[in-house]
């Protein structure tokens, strides 16, 4: 088995210039902006980071990614111009876009430090990852705040980090991906995006009137009275990065019978993951557990929503097992309970969950025994091209939803050192829960997750994947 970690003992220093404000480069449309039912719900209203970190390109010798990018930056706010605005909060904690051209932060940055001696820490939990991306004092705030807040760190090779801290309520990850497709059309020298953007939040805005007619189950509160569960053991939480490639996605696929069908890469890892954090937890048997899938829904409308709108177009439908059941039956009875939860989603399930928002006063999503599993595999992050050729890592820069809620992981394109496509994915547990879920990892695949870990005085914790 080959492990890899993040350096413990890698410091370095990071020179910021002073937070600018950058705004549209021609004036824009002054005017109020209605974000959609679907946007302005309890579970999104936090600011999502993530990282593109790029390598020297010889060809652009000379060329300055701060400047390119910040000037690129203003010419798209012409046709995204509601992200230069600020978030109003209305009657009934309705969520609303002012477009006052006041603009989007941007930080200028320098870091002592090469690519070459991150090799190896190219993914969360990164090191030293609050100076990449700078929280402005008062910026990450839902209203009257920003919503966007982008850095560009210099690397003394050459090579740079473009972090951006997305206001959720905004955008999926397929309006991110958007966003930041146009941007880099711009940078490049394109006089405007290949896909223009599209608002019409009034697609996702609950019926008049509201009618629940779906089974949220992602939605049901429950008190959390149990210890053991992962809420509270806030104080004690680790993050660590995990890299499925070929062999492991083979090793799953033959627990799965033929009756089932081809499984997608997501239910496999999914449900491995699923089952090994119960485990992980050591939940009592007759808990309940969910398991909540992100799915895009844009296709699922009829007509389809249009090409080019940026909100947030997802639904998260929760698989519901007993720790029991979960653990003790077969690996594919959780792949059919989301393999059926998948298929749940419909047009009227997201008109529903929209009309559910506004008649429950737009609550969080279950947190007790509840994990989150966010595909972005499919978007292309490390296409992102500002002129320095593919990203070496483009993804979130830590797993969770910040401080809120620390289970939900996201799933990441990543090429290891060995030149292995997979599946990269940070994960937070309670210390002790880790170790516990590093060997259920290995026993599940037949390997060992635990053998060179990181002792208990490292800060940043290990990055591995197993060699079957």
């Amino acid at each position: 088995m080959t492990s890899l970690s993040s350096s413990p003992s890698l410091v370095f220093t990071v020179r910021r210039r002073q937070p600018e404000l950058v705004a549209p480069a021609t004036p824009t449309p002054r005017e109020v902006k209605l974000l959609s039912d679907i946007d302005d719900q309890e579970g999104l209203r936090f600011h999502i980071p993530f990282f593109h970190i790029y390598q020297h390109k010889p060809s652009m010798e000379g060329k300055d990614p701060v400047r390119i990018i910040r000037d690129a930056l203003s010419r798209t706010l012409v046709f995204y111009y509601p992200f230069a605005g600020r978030i109003r909060e209305g009657h009934g904690r309705k969520l609303m876009v002012d477009c006052t051209e006041e603009g989007v932060l941007f930080i200028e940055a320098d870091a002592d430090v090469t690519l070459d001696q991150l090799r190896g820490s190219l993914h969360p939990p990164f090191p030293c990852s609050q100076e990449l991306l700078y929280n402005v004092p008062g910026s990450d705030g839902i209203v009257n705040c920003p919503l966007l807040l982008i850095q560009v760190t210099r690397f003394k090779c050459g090579g740079f980090v473009f972090a951006i801290r997305v206001n959720h309520t905004m955008m999926d990850a397929t309006g991110l991906v958007q966003f930041v497709s146009a941007l880099t059309e711009m940078a490049q020298g394109a006089h405007q995006p290949s896909i223009l953007p599209v608002w019409q939040r009034e697609l996702l805005l609950a019926r008049d009137p509201p009618q629940i007619t779906c089974n949220h189950r992602e939605y049901e509160q429950l008190p959390n009275t149990k210890e053991g569960t992962i809420i509270s053991y806030e104080n004690n939480m680790v993050q660590r990065s995990f890299f499925f490639g070929p062999t492991e996605i083979a090793s799953l696929r033959r627990l799965v019978p033929r009756h089932l069908g081809q499984c997608t890469r997501f239910e496999l890892i999914t449900v491995c993951l699923w089952r090994c954090r119960t485990k992980a937890l050591q939940l009592a048997p007759e808990d309940d557990v969910r398991m909540m899938c992100i799915v895009n829904a844009r296709a699922r409308f009829n007509p389809t929503i249009p090409l080019g709108y940026y909100g947030n177009a997802f639904v998260y439908p929760a698989a519901v097992s007993s720790v029991r059941k979960l653990c003790e039956n077969p690996f594919y009875y959780a792949v059919e309970l989301i393999k059926k939860v998948k298929t749940e989603v419909t047009e009227e399930y997201v008109h529903s969950v929209a009309d559910l928002m506004v008649t429950k006063g737009r609550p969080l999503f279950t947190t007790v025994g509840s994990f989150i599993v966010s595909n972005l595999t499919r978007f292309g992050l490390r296409e992102a091209d500002f002129g320095w050729g593919k990203a070496l890592y483009a993804g979130v820069s830590q797993g969770g939803v910040g401080p809120a809620f620390h289970g939900v992981t996201f799933f990441m394109d990543y090429e290891n050192e060995k030149g292995e496509e997979g599946v990269l994915f940070p994960i937070y547990l309670p210390s002790n829960a880790m170790e516990r879920f590093e060997k259920e990892l290995g026993d599940f695949l037949g390997g060992d997750f635990n053998n060179n870990q990181p002792t208990k005085s490292d800060e940043i914790p290990m990055f591995m994947r197993s060699t079957l």
